[in-house]
């Protein structure tokens, strides 16, 4: 069997092995039959630079983002001098290397984290290429990443999978081993890639350091979440494309507003919180994929965007923390009451609202998908007369969740389909123009991703199943299992797997299909597989 392997191996190590000790794990995909194994082997050099792998992003039709972070102690600040270090890359047709098609030099500097990001062009449209990267005599592991077909393309079809709220020290990362087995073509990550906490006793895996609050502590969170050899190998696999939620920063903050401003302890000052987001922003910048676009500019950073993959979908990656008003009636389960129905709340932000409502109107896309952060539909949680939305859902930002579904009606965007993380639990929802009227029509579909691994084992089906599923009609499905969702689009259909993993607190948990849905070109809402 053909496969394209890491360089600098020595013997093979345990599956769960930590990266803590000086020496680093990475993993292999054995890609003669599309990853359908994992070979861990451990480096002989313990001061190799690569110790939490590469990855790309943001395809386009001529190019994509190559991305690595050089570290020798990634726990402890990465361990390397306080100067630039010269890096070379290469892109290559085929695995061997025997046709380079694309190679450069770049500096990475430590006032970057000494991280990498090559926007590589000039590739050919709709195809496979592997990249790696080399510091002196170290090579780094093999990435392997997709160009996007061209704008007018008329592609047959598009595999990608989504996640979201991967707690390290709650679950392994189970999911990302069974994910590299589906042949995808992308990956998007809606949020909470990372979590603030202090590290806890007790745990399946615990947290390096304190409460984040550094920019050194940010990295080396970041850093020890990269450590994960399941992780390493799925960015290594596809391309990404990522956006935050709220604990890559602070738990349910809002805009420049911390979540501290319920408590008993005084909350930071504007200028001391805003000062933290830079950080926090920057650490996040130096370990994803993205492009020069995004780079933060102190404590601002510009991630909404758009990709297109030829004629078939378009992604409108949305923002919905940076820019929001805070959550109405002190946030938690409420009632809809006079603030969060004012037309002054936003979740998006004037500018991004736009922006949004343009790139929907211009689209030329089949499908039209909005990968954001927080459920749209407007979901009752409490039984029978009283009611219990969520403030930092979209419910709590009520007209802006109307004049978005309103928008999608008038202006007959082509099946517009929004993917949402964050409440480590599974739905599948249309969302439909009059959630006072139940039975208004169907506007769009929402598929509703679990947690990664946050909150560890989950349940099929929890305690509130019956009288959720009761209160809310349009909600077709609802679990609180572990997983991911697998979606296959062709111009005829969309598809949605719910891939479970029922035990993530063990090594070797399984995957099953709990649940799958279509959504039919040309007909909004959501159906039985």
């Amino acid at each position: 069997m053909k496969s394209w392997l890491f360089p600098y191996l020595d013997q093979p190590a345990s599956r769960r092995s930590f990266l803590a000790t000086g020496t680093s794990l990475a993993a292999a995909a054995l890609w003669a039959d599309r990853a359908q194994s994992i070979e861990l082997t451990r480096l002989k050099n313990e001061n190799y630079p690569f110790q939490i792998g590469v990855a790309s992003g943001d395809p386009s039709p001529t190019g994509f983002v190559i991305w690595t972070r050089l570290c020798t102690d990634p726990l402890n600040g990465g361990g390397l001098p306080n100067e630039p270090i010269a890096v070379q890359w290469e892109v290559a047709e085929d695995e061997k290397f025997a046709k380079i098609t694309a190679t450069g030099k770049t500096s990475a500097v430590p006032e970057w984290g000494h991280s990498v990001h090559v926007e590589v062009e000039g590739l050919q449209p709709d195809r496979w290429y592997f990249y790696r990267f080399r510091v002196g005599m170290d090579e780094s592991p093999l990435g392997r990443a997709k160009t996007f077909p061209t704008h007018e393309a008329t592609t047959k079809q598009l595999k990608f999978a989504f996640a979201s709220c991967q707690h390290f020290e709650s679950g392994l990362f189970t999911a990302y081993e069974h994910m590299l087995k589906d042949d995808l073509d992308l990956v998007v990550h809606l949020g909470d890639y990372i979590y603030e906490g202090a590290g806890q006793e007790k745990k399946l895996r615990k947290h390096v350091g304190g409460k984040l609050l550094t920019l050194a502590d940010y990295r080396n969170r970041h850093a020890q979440y990269k450590s994960d050899t399941d992780l390493q190998a799925m960015h290594a696999a596809a391309p990404w494309l990522v956006t935050w939620d709220d604990h890559e920063f602070e738990n349910n903050y809002s805009a420049d507003i911390p979540e501290e401003r319920k408590g008993k302890n005084p909350p930071p000052t504007r200028e001391k919180f805003l000062a933290q987001r830079a950080r926090a922003y920057q650490a996040y910048y130096e370990h994803m994929p993205l492009r020069r676009a995004t780079l933060p500019k102190g404590p601002d950073m510009l991630l909404y965007r758009r990709v297109s993959y030829g004629r078939l979908a378009e992604f409108c990656v949305l923002d919905t923390r940076q820019y929001r008003s805070d959550q109405p009636h002190g946030d938690g389960r409420k009632d809809q009451g006079e603030e969060a129905l004012s037309p002054k709340q936003t979740i998006l932000g004037d500018k991004q609202e736009a922006w949004l409502k343009e790139s929907l109107k211009s689209s030329q896309a089949q499908w039209n998908i909005l990968a954001q952060q927080v459920m749209m539909a407007r979901v009752d949680r409490v039984p029978d007369e009283k009611h219990g939305y969520s403030m930092d859902q979209w419910p709590g930002y009520e007209m802006n969740r109307r004049r978005i579904l309103k928008f999608l009606h008038e202006q007959k965007i082509p099946n517009p389909v929004v993917l949402t993380g964050d409440i480590h639990s599974n739905w599948a929802n249309n969302l439909i123009a009059d959630f006072d009227d139940l039975d208004s029509r169907v506007v769009a579909s929402e598929f509703v991703g679990t947690s990664l691994s946050s909150g560890g084992d989950g349940v099929d089906k929890p305690k509130d199943h019956a009288s959720t599923m009761s209160e809310n009609p349009f909600v077709k499905f609802f679990n609180t299992e572990r997983g991911y969702v697998r979606c296959h689009v062709t111009d005829k259909e969309w598809r949605s797997d719910y891939q479970v993993v029922p035990v993530v607190t063990k090594p070797g948990g399984e995957v099953l299909t709990r649940a799958s849905f279509v959504v039919e070109s040309g007909k909004a809402g959501v159906e039985t597989a």
